[in-house]
């Protein structure tokens, strides 16, 4: 795999697990995916459009895994303490997501910036991608989302709402529908109003 690395390329960003600096690693013969790697730890961050890219071309997912890859497998969950992290570009706290769903690989999202992948995570999704996973789980959420639009009950039959009467007239009757219980003890209370001003 073709792997292009500056050490004057050094961004000024910071990797969220070490707080080393990220190296600016473009991967590939034309240099195409361009990452930031720990060195310390072998993290990755991969900005919003890379990981887009990565996970709809398979040309780009071959540069990741570089080159052939062995039949995917399946992720292996460990119980590490769990640790949020800061995103190394606006510093707030990143979503941990397991990709897709069901994936098994649990990463770090900022919505707005990209990914943050522990060692060997983007590996790991790149298999799964590869194996079928992300349509399977497509497919799955398209399924659910048509059960539950299928089992939605039906909004209830709504009755007009009358417009509430005004006591610009004191003799109006209240009690032609008989149901408010205010209409008729403000029809009494001016009733009784009107006995005392007489």
């Amino acid at each position: 795999m073709g792997r292009t690395e500056g050490e004057d390329e050094t961004v000024a960003k910071s990797c969220p697990r070490c707080e080393v600096a990220l190296q600016s690693v473009a991967l590939g013969p034309t240099g195409t995916v361009k990452i930031h790697e720990c060195s310390k730890c072998e993290g990755l961050w991969v900005d919003v459009a890379t990981f887009d890219a990565i996970c709809t071309d398979r040309e780009e997912q071959a540069v990741v895994l570089g080159g052939a890859t062995p039949p995917p497998g399946r992720a292996v969950l460990t119980l590490d303490e769990v640790r949020y992290l800061h995103c190394p570009e606006c510093h707030t706290l990143m979503n941990r997501v397991n990709f897709a769903g069901r994936s098994g690989v649990i990463i770090d999202c900022c919505r707005g910036h990209g990914t943050w992948f522990d060692r060997n995570e983007l590996q790991q999704i790149v298999e799964f991608i590869r194996g079928g996973g992300l349509e399977a789980a497509r497919e799955r959420d398209r399924v659910q989302l048509e059960d539950q639009q299928r089992h939605r009950p039906l909004p209830a039959t709504i009755e007009p709402i009358e417009p509430r009467r005004t006591w610009a007239n004191p003799w109006s009757n209240p009690w032609v529908d008989g149901r408010d219980l205010i209409d008729v003890l403000l029809f009494l209370g001016g009733a009784i109003a009107r006995l005392f001003t007489k």
